[in-house]
């Protein structure tokens, strides 16, 4: 069933089974169970994905349901083997088979127009499917042998920050969901980019890891949608992440920045943040900040949250999403964070950022 705002509801409970994605019978189990409309969470190399059948209505579904996600949002589609894009696309152009050799297996999905078998209730309502071929190789080897195409998007309640462990999946939908299986902590950290291919010129819907620049080398000329960088709340998302607000801790958080370059820390910047911690403070409000290990001895708020190294995206990257849960549980109610290159992966972080911060932004 679905509420007021077009958000499926779940009427039952059911129990989570957690297993190591490389224990004996577990990729056996959770064939099983997704093969009868069940709903499993996987791990990929971005963040945990949340998986049914992806041509099952009814469990597409359910994964709207589990996670609480507006059901005009968009599913997407990962397969196991490069060469199942054409059972599910009417056209793969050129460019479009250029960057599946350049980046698949990997954090890039694609866009195309969908064949008529794919269940509305997968793709949105829309005519097109965001194919992406992962590079787990526990999550290849459960959809080679169960030959099921998974609907997948990031295993947590909608709106929270992404999952990057599987306890972090616990944590949002134990009792919603069938199996996690569990493949330890994931490498990037942040979902991966995607690509529409429907159009004359390739567009990126969201920013990812691989970035503008790494697709031109290949491809020549990418656009970004203009939806990113001024969301419309009226539009139907043609890809995850595009109109919803996504990652955000359940306190308040602002990004403080620099006005003539939003990726230098100055020392204004620093004082700007000590500054409105203070303010916090002084009327009894628990504060954190995040922040990168060389900046940390420089603030003084309730809690350091640490996201990595400033001079690697990678870190960064890799632990924005724990970072963002870590903030939930110190139960601060007010965080601030410093901001990063919007160049190459730094869009991508700046991207998650913004949007957990509803686009608060304080300019020094």
């Amino acid at each position: 069933m679905e509420n007021k705002l077009g958000v499926s509801t779940l009427t039952q409970e059911v129990k989570t089974i957690v297993k190591s994605i490389d224990e004996p019978g577990a990729i056996q189990e959770a064939t099983a169970i997704l093969r009868r409309g069940g709903l499993v969470a996987f791990p990929t190399e971005t963040v945990y994905g949340l998986g049914g059948d992806a041509l099952q209505s009814d469990a597409s579904m359910k994964i709207y349901a589990a996670k609480g996600r507006p059901s005009d949002n968009p599913l997407i589609v990962h397969i196991g083997r490069s060469e199942d894009v054409y059972k599910l696309a009417e056209v793969v152009p050129e460019k479009a088979k250029m960057m599946m050799e350049a980046f698949w297996p990997g954090p890039l999905t694609m866009i195309f127009k969908k064949k008529s078998f794919i269940p509305d209730e997968t793709t949105g309502q829309l005519p097109t499917v965001a194919i992406r071929y992962p590079s787990h190789p526990g999550t290849i080897k459960l959809m080679r042998d169960s030959g099921i195409y998974i609907a997948g998007p990031s295993a947590n309640t909608s709106g929270h920050p992404s999952p990057t462990t599987a306890e972090h999946v616990y944590h949002d939908l134990n009792g919603k969901i069938d199996m996690i299986l569990d493949g330890g902590p994931v490498g990037i950290g942040i979902e991966s980019t995607i690509v529409d291919f429907t159009g004359d010129i390739p567009t990126i819907c969201r920013p990812g890891f691989i970035t503008k620049k790494m697709m031109e080398e290949v491809i020549g000329p990418v656009i970004i949608d203009p939806a990113l960088i001024e969301p419309d709340p009226s539009l139907h998302p043609k890809a995850p992440g595009m109109k919803y607000t996504h990652y955000a801790p359940q306190g308040k958080l602002s990004i403080v920045e620099n006005k003539e370059n939003p990726a230098l820390v100055t020392d204004a910047v620093v004082d700007k943040i000590n500054e409105l911690v203070a303010e916090h403070k002084a009327k009894g409000e628990t504060t954190a900040i995040m922040t990168t290990s060389n900046m940390a001895n420089r603030y003084h708020a309730d809690h350091i949250i640490l996201l990595g190294e400033q001079a690697s995206g990678d870190t960064v990257a890799a632990h924005l999403y724990a970072a963002l849960r870590e903030c939930d549980d110190t139960g601060a109610q007010y965080i601030y964070s410093e901001s990063f290159n919007r160049d190459d992966l730094g869009g991508a972080i700046m991207n998650r950022l913004l949007k957990a911060a509803g686009h608060r932004v304080v300019q020094v």
